[in-house]
């Protein structure tokens, strides 16, 4: 199993980026993949999540609105989309999933597989 996030970098503030998640060596249609981050400091938190197969998704309260999420199951990779991003969204972002046997959706209240994340810098 590999989840290989990448697309990070230094941004200015009310700048977007956009995150890839790589995902491979499990059938990602009985699944869903999550996006975490971690500022310096402070407990992770969960952005938002997509069910591969339908493609439902779920966002944290918080991160509505300048994030999204979205999945490309031919490529096998999963998309965070920021926009008008703030100093405060400073962080190693990371993808996730949880691999039961009976599969998993939205949201993800655990997880078994993560990737190495992507620092993503908001400054000036």
């Amino acid at each position: 199993v590999q989840l290989q996030a990448s697309g990070g970098g230094l941004v200015q503030p009310g700048g977007s980026l956009r995150l890839s998640c790589a995902a491979s060596g499990f059938p990602l249609e009985y699944y869903a993949i999550g996006w975490f981050r971690q500022a310096p400091g402070k407990a992770r938190e969960a952005i938002a999540c997509i069910g591969m197969r339908d493609g439902a998704t779920w966002y944290a309260d918080s991160m509505k609105g300048r994030f999204s999420i979205s999945r490309d199951m031919t490529k096998k990779e999963v998309y965070l989309q920021m926009n008008s991003l703030k100093p405060e969204d400073t962080a190693v972002y990371y993808c996730a999933t949880d691999r039961p046997e009976y599969g998993s959706s939205c949201p993800l209240y655990q997880t078994t597989d993560w990737g190495q994340g992507t620092l993503v810098t908001v400054s000036s």
